[in-house]
């Protein structure tokens, strides 16, 4: 059982967002850097540390720059620490009932040991943050970021109290004795596989459930964050070096860090919160429409509802696209031009890749310039740089179905 708290009622460096490096990694300002239970391990492997969403995050590993642990998760599989991530576990028999009224899911026909990617909405539509949340026999396993968690629980502690005030019955915790890390690529179900007694290629992708590892009780999840096959561990805390040690032995297996972690997701043409998601972006606008399924359309019931489901059946004025770059990496901020020069969009995530060795992007453009093959510019450095648009994922996904 999870100690848990309760809610009272060169290329290496360019093949990632410098934008995303300035920005988030210095975030951390004056404040206090929080330290993961793998830290230690990390300076013992030569962990570049540098903050990251109050902690302090392995950038890059000494014996391996970023385009290679990038190449590496491709071709065999990384593991990353992922313990700045907000665990939690919702429970009660209206555990279904409260949570969607926070988000766009349908978890109560989620089918068990299932999972789905999720947003937590504001009254105007706009995403809070995005999670992944798990259905379980009693319960729901819920992921969401770490930079969002003070606002996260914030938002969630204000609403559960309103639930509970109702009468329903519902209790919210944060798990606080479990670490998480994510192995990720082709190879990662073998290296999990030698140390699981259970088959897994049953087991696919998004769906979780809670099995020994070396023989300590986990969470197993099938997902990540790179377009790969892959796991989420939720490990004991006081096992998580241990574990870790014993899927590093694999010798497919090597450390990965944040570097790493955001070119392949960008690759993934997945979203990074604070650069392709926020408060004044809905679902709709951000492509996320199938987070959205045909029940809670027809039924709402979720905060922002009125604007969200009114953009499903009207549209909306801008979209998130991927762009193929020309030139020099358009980075976050970077000005989307239409031929004729006009401002029409901004790139929100933008960095070298470094499996199709082209410039990739993603961002907002008016409605109606976000079709595939659409010729567009941006403007970097004052340059003006031509760019297309193009389908996400920019490298095809490898989930295992």
């Amino acid at each position: 059982m999870a100690l848990i708290r309760q809610i009272p009622r060169s290329y290496s460096r360019s093949a990632v967002s410098n934008n995303l490096i300035k920005r988030t990694y210095a975030s951390a300002g004056n404040e206090t850097v929080k330290k993961t239970a793998l830290y230690d391990f990390h300076v013992q492997h030569g962990g570049k540390m540098v903050p990251f969403a109050g902690y302090a995050m392995p950038v890059q590993y000494s014996g391996m720059g970023m385009l290679a642990s990038h190449i590496h998760t491709r071709q065999k599989a990384s593991i990353f620490d992922v313990s700045h991530m907000l665990q939690s576990r919702v429970t009660g028999k209206d555990r279904h009932k409260f949570f969607e009224t926070l988000v766009v899911a349908d978890l109560t026909h989620l089918p068990e040991g299932q999972g789905t990617l999720s947003v937590f909405t504001n009254e105007q539509g706009g995403i809070i943050d995005d999670t992944i949340i798990m259905q379980h026999k009693d319960s729901l396993y819920v992921v969401s970021n770490a930079g969002c968690a003070e606002k996260d629980l914030a938002h969630i502690q204000k609403h559960l109290a309103e639930f509970q005030n109702k009468g329903g019955d519902v209790d919210f915790n944060v798990i606080t004795d479990h670490s998480l890390i994510a192995i990720q690529g082709p190879k990662a179900a073998a290296a999990l596989q030698s140390l699981i007694n259970q088959d897994l290629s049953g087991f696919s992708f998004m769906n979780g459930k809670y099995m020994e590892i070396a023989g300590v009780p986990c969470h197993v999840a099938r997902s990540g964050y790179t377009g790969e096959d892959g796991f989420e561990l939720s490990v004991p805390t006081g096992e998580i070096v241990d574990i870790t040690n014993k899927l590093l032995a694999h010798p497919d297996v090597e450390l990965a860090g944040l570097g790493a972690r955001d070119s392949l997701r960008l690759e993934a043409g997945l979203c990074l919160y604070g650069n392709d998601l926020d408060e004044t972006t809905t679902p709709i606008e951000a492509g996320l429409t199938w987070t959205i399924p045909k029940s809670r359309r027809e039924t709402g019931g979720f905060l922002g509802a009125e604007t969200i489901l009114s953009q499903i059946k009207n549209g909306v004025s801008r979209r998130r696209v991927g762009l193929m770059v020309e030139g020099a990496p358009a980075r976050a901020g970077a000005e989307i031009l239409n031929k004729e020069g006009e401002l029409i969009g901004t790139v929100t995530s933008g960095c070298p890749s470094p499996i199709l060795k082209k410039n990739i992007a993603m961002g907002y453009v008016q409605n109606g310039l976000h079709k595939k093959g659409t010729e567009l510019s941006v403007k970097v450095r004052n340059k003006i740089q031509n760019a297309t648009v193009t389908k996400l994922p920019f490298v095809p996904s490898n989930y295992h179905k």
